[in-house]
């Protein structure tokens, strides 16, 4: 970057850490990006006339007596219809050999919208995905994450919500993806000829981990500009948020900050929240959509990463591979989306909401029942029936690789009710089932 004539240069660094360097600067801002040395850095310190700059490379090979340069503005993207169809690094510059975007530039990282000029949330989004749509609605201007292992298929799911989504624009924020990942999403999208309504902004193990943190600030700019200029629904796709905890965790501890619990900053809670709460319904009808993958470690829900996810979402999507039938399916008891019942009866069939709960009560009627096989008691009829019903809604629902409409899910829930059970059993409105009951 050219050096402007108004640009302040300094060259004496007080101190230099393993990611961070710390002199005496006036008339900076807080986030303002800088160059030391040629590597980009950015202000995230300001104490009096002491500024600590964090550099996204890493320090090595800096000299006490390096350039440092201001550059008088915050990391921004400039944002267009050009975006659509683009794959971009974290810093918002083109990494799929195309041209770069023409487009007005904002600052990424703003507020989020002001509660007065939301709308309370209630249009659907389908995923084709009956795990979802089924038992755990979306509604436009949510955001949910998805609660996964690291060995399970998440990047093919967030493909398939992706493809399937019935939305005008997806962002994809991908951060610490192996190249593998990248490429996959690159064919899958390519192929589908789908990118004319993708953008995606990549972040690979090869970048420095640090860079990860303007992934989803870029990913919601972009979202902004389609949700406000244009009225979109747009869904945002963030996987994998342990990954950008992870980064901030780094960040944290270079700068000799206490971490909390699980090593993670103290300020975590907040990190998370600034992403979330870009989800948001406009009057207007725009909306933005946050899914995001949040990996466990062992499973275990209750580290800082998933924890604090828990309190700020409306929910969450459970993986969990079913050995019964050897799928990843999204499972229906822990699984759960805190603003279903706005949509479900409403837009979509009126014998939704009970045959959601119907078809769970058996499903879980079939978990005790297993538990009563593997201690070696006598199962009933009835406990053999539901665990044969368990196994069809498991393959023919919950499934993530089951790709329905509303309707048609329904219709199959309502043939493995007719084929395992009789009326009384599945309790269910009589009028419903008189309607929609299988005919023999």
């Amino acid at each position: 970057m050219a050096a402007k004539a108004f640009q302040k240069i300094y060259t004496k660094i007080a101190q230099i850490t393993k990611a961070t360097c710390s002199l005496k600067a006036t008339g900076v801002g807080y986030d303002e990006l800088a160059t030391v040395n040629g590597k980009l850095a950015q202000v995230v310190k300001i104490a009096g006339d002491n500024i600590t700059l964090q550099v996204f490379e890493g320090t090595e090979g800096i000299p006490t007596n390096a350039e440092v340069v201001f550059l008088g503005k915050a990391p921004t993207l400039k944002v267009s219809n050009q975006l659509a169809g683009r794959f971009f690094d974290a810093f918002g510059h083109p990494i799929d050999g195309g041209p770069e975007i023409e487009g007005k530039e904002v600052e990424i990282g703003g507020p989020s919208v002001n509660p007065v000029r939301r709308k309370q949330p209630s249009e659907l989004i389908a995923t084709g995905i009956a795990g979802i749509d089924l038992n755990n609605t979306l509604v436009s201007g949510q955001k949910i994450p998805f609660f996964a292992d690291p060995d399970q298929p998440f990047n093919q799911v967030m493909a398939t919500v992706a493809l399937r989504a019935e939305t005008d624009k997806i962002i994809l924020g991908g951060m610490g993806m192996t190249n593998d990942d990248y490429l996959y999403f690159k064919n899958v999208f390519s192929n589908a000829g789908a990118l004319d309504r993708i953008v995606c902004f990549m972040n690979t193990t090869e970048n420095p981990p640090v860079e990860r943190l303007l992934i989803p600030d870029m990913a919601l700019t972009a979202a902004e500009y389609f949700a406000v200029e244009h009225n979109e629904k747009v869904l945002v796709l963030l996987t994998d948020m342990t990954s950008y905890a992870d980064a901030l965790a780094i960040v944290s501890n270079r700068m000799d900050q206490i971490p909390s619990k699980d090593s993670m900053p103290g300020s975590l809670y907040s990190d998370l929240a600034k992403i979330y709460e870009k989800a948001v319904q406009f009057p207007t009808g725009g909306s933005i959509t946050i899914i995001a993958v949040t990996t466990l470690s062992g499973g275990d829900i209750t580290h800082a990463v998933p924890d604090n996810t828990g309190y700020i979402t409306e929910g969450q999507l459970f993986l969990r591979r079913d050995s019964d039938i050897g799928k990843v399916i999204v499972d229906p008891f822990r699984s759960l989306s805190r603003l279903k019942q706005l949509v479900t009866g409403k837009k979509t069939r009126r014998d939704h909401p009970q045959v959601m709960n119907a078809a769970v009560r058996l499903y879980a009627d079939a978990a005790n029942a297993k538990t009563k096989q593997e201690n070696g008691f006598d199962l009933t009829n009835y406990d053999e029936r539901t665990l044969a019903f368990a196994k069809d809604y498991s393959s023919q629902l919950l499934a993530i690789d089951v790709n329905l409409n509303t309707t048609e899910m329904l219709d199959v829930a309502w043939s493995l009710f007719g084929k395992y059970f009789k009326p009384e059993e599945v309790n269910i409105k009589k009028d419903l089932v008189d309607e929609f009951w299988p005919k023999k």
